[in-house]
């Protein structure tokens, strides 16, 4: 899956992407981009933010529940103001 990951800070604000694991506040390298199908169509991600250390394990979480998933580095080109 191919996307931009949008931000919406403000002006001038600085864009960290945090990860998404419960209090961890390191900067975000890999989008894990995920859908309960269950719930969810063909169309409809989520997307959750993962640093190097809890990428397996945010990964691990979502396949283990049989969530289809979708894992990709973010760079600089993908955020947009």
């Amino acid at each position: 899956m191919s996307g931009v990951l949008t931000v919406s800070l403000g002006a001038n604000t600085p864009q960290i992407l945090e990860c998404s694991r419960a209090a961890c506040r390191e900067r975000a390298t890999t989008a894990i981009h995920w859908r309960n199908p269950k719930i969810h169509g063909e169309e409809r991600r989520k997307t959750w933010l993962a640093c190097d250390e809890h990428l397996d394990f945010l990964r691990d979480y979502l396949t283990t529940r049989s969530f289809p998933v979708e894992v990709s580095p973010i760079s600089g080109e993908e955020i947009v103001e």
